[in-house]
Protein backbone atom coordinates (compact mmCIF):
# COMPACT_ATOMS: atom_id res chain seq x y z
CA UNK A 1 0.00 0.00 0.00
CA UNK A 2 1.10 2.94 -0.60
CA UNK A 3 2.46 5.71 2.07
CA UNK A 4 4.00 8.28 -0.50
CA UNK A 5 0.77 10.56 -1.44
CA UNK A 6 -2.96 11.04 -0.10
CA UNK A 7 -4.67 10.41 -3.39
CA UNK A 8 -4.46 8.74 -6.25
CA UNK A 9 -5.99 8.62 -10.05
CA UNK A 10 -9.01 6.92 -9.94
CA UNK A 11 -8.23 4.12 -13.14
CA UNK A 12 -5.54 3.26 -11.24
CA UNK A 13 -7.12 2.72 -8.10
CA UNK A 14 -10.30 0.88 -9.64
CA UNK A 15 -7.59 -1.14 -11.31
CA UNK A 16 -5.37 -1.60 -8.19
CA UNK A 17 -8.49 -3.13 -6.24
CA UNK A 18 -9.23 -5.64 -9.23
CA UNK A 19 -12.42 -4.00 -9.89
CA UNK A 20 -11.60 -3.70 -13.58
CA UNK A 21 -9.54 -6.40 -15.70
CA UNK A 22 -7.14 -4.13 -17.38
CA UNK A 23 -6.73 -0.49 -16.54
CA UNK A 24 -8.00 0.63 -20.18
CA UNK A 25 -11.27 -0.51 -18.75
CA UNK A 26 -11.42 0.99 -15.75
CA UNK A 27 -10.67 4.42 -18.03
CA UNK A 28 -13.92 3.50 -20.03
CA UNK A 29 -15.88 3.01 -17.08
CA UNK A 30 -15.22 6.15 -15.28
CA UNK A 31 -15.18 8.16 -18.70
CA UNK A 32 -18.05 6.77 -19.67
CA UNK A 33 -19.97 8.01 -15.84
CA UNK A 34 -20.43 4.75 -14.71
CA UNK A 35 -18.24 5.40 -11.51
CA UNK A 36 -19.62 8.35 -8.59
CA UNK A 37 -17.56 9.29 -6.32
CA UNK A 38 -18.86 10.54 -3.40
CA UNK A 39 -22.70 10.85 -4.99
CA UNK A 40 -21.01 12.73 -8.04
CA UNK A 41 -21.42 11.25 -11.73
CA UNK A 42 -17.36 11.03 -12.50
CA UNK A 43 -16.67 11.75 -16.21
CA UNK A 44 -12.73 11.88 -15.95
CA UNK A 45 -10.03 9.17 -15.26
CA UNK A 46 -7.64 11.17 -13.80
CA UNK A 47 -10.17 12.04 -11.15
CA UNK A 48 -8.09 12.16 -8.15
CA UNK A 49 -9.47 9.34 -4.58
CA UNK A 50 -8.10 9.32 -1.37
CA UNK A 51 -9.25 7.06 1.22
CA UNK A 52 -12.74 8.06 3.08
CA UNK A 53 -14.12 8.64 -0.49
CA UNK A 54 -17.50 6.81 -1.13
CA UNK A 55 -17.27 4.80 -4.70
CA UNK A 56 -20.71 3.72 -6.33
CA UNK A 57 -20.00 1.92 -9.47
CA UNK A 58 -22.33 -0.97 -11.19
CA UNK A 59 -21.10 -4.81 -10.29
CA UNK A 60 -23.06 -6.92 -12.85
CA UNK A 61 -26.30 -6.00 -12.90
CA UNK A 62 -26.21 -5.06 -9.17
CA UNK A 63 -25.13 -1.52 -7.83
CA UNK A 64 -22.18 -1.89 -5.23
CA UNK A 65 -21.02 0.80 -2.76
CA UNK A 66 -17.23 1.37 -1.79
CA UNK A 67 -15.29 3.04 0.84
CA UNK A 68 -11.69 3.52 -0.19
CA UNK A 69 -9.81 2.67 2.68
CA UNK A 70 -6.32 2.95 1.17
CA UNK A 71 -4.42 3.34 -1.59
CA UNK A 72 -1.37 1.08 -3.85
CA UNK A 73 1.41 1.61 -5.15
CA UNK A 74 0.86 -1.77 -7.82
CA UNK A 75 -1.90 -3.94 -8.13
CA UNK A 76 -1.24 -7.26 -6.43
CA UNK A 77 -3.23 -10.61 -5.36
CA UNK A 78 -6.68 -10.53 -4.38
CA UNK A 79 -6.40 -10.79 -1.24
CA UNK A 80 -4.09 -7.78 -0.71
CA UNK A 81 -6.56 -5.68 -3.39
CA UNK A 82 -9.43 -6.42 -0.62
CA UNK A 83 -7.76 -4.19 1.93
CA UNK A 84 -8.05 -1.38 -0.46
CA UNK A 85 -11.52 -0.76 0.50
CA UNK A 86 -14.97 -2.20 2.40
CA UNK A 87 -18.14 -2.50 1.06
CA UNK A 88 -20.46 0.08 2.22
CA UNK A 89 -23.94 -1.05 0.52
CA UNK A 90 -24.50 -4.10 -1.89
Amino acid sequence: MSDTSDNERLDKWLFHARFYRTRVLAQAAARSGKVRLNGARVEKAAQLVRPGDILTMGKGADMVAVKVLALADRRGPAPQARLLYEIVKD
